[in-house]
């Protein structure tokens, strides 16, 4: 469980450091990193990453879009088949980050064995 909480944490805090500096992939290389650096357990490998970016990522589209009264989201939810729903745009981008950091995460794990092995 500690380990589990030390990778959630490391996940997000790296991911804001790292996002004030490099576009969006930086959310892969925090979770690659915490990974790399925090060993978990098979499937938690994937989910707690991915929780912590999908996290991050539905709360600062939240905080973009309340600011403007999800003008642009709105639009954007048009255009794909979310019938205009802006919160259901929110929903899908976290889950979209969650996805590639959780597979981020799974490169780390394997680079942490491969370097074991060394």
């Amino acid at each position: 469980m500690k380990r589990n909480s030390i990778n959630f944490i490391l996940t997000i805090s790296i991911a804001l450091i790292l996002s004030q500096f490099l576009p969006w992939w930086s959310v892969m290389l925090a979770s690659f990193l915490s990974a790399l650096f925090v060993p978990l357990k098979r499937g938690l490998i994937f989910l707690i990453p991915f929780i912590a970016i999908a996290f991050l990522w539905a709360l600062h589209a939240f905080w973009l879009g309340h600011t403007n009264d999800f003008i642009l989201a709105k639009k954007i939810a048009i255009l794909l088949p979310l019938k205009g729903n802006p919160y259901l745009l929110i929903l899908v981008s976290g889950f979209l980050g969650g996805i590639a950091a959780g597979i981020s995460a799974i490169s780390g794990k394997q680079c942490s064995l491969l370097l074991k092995k060394l």
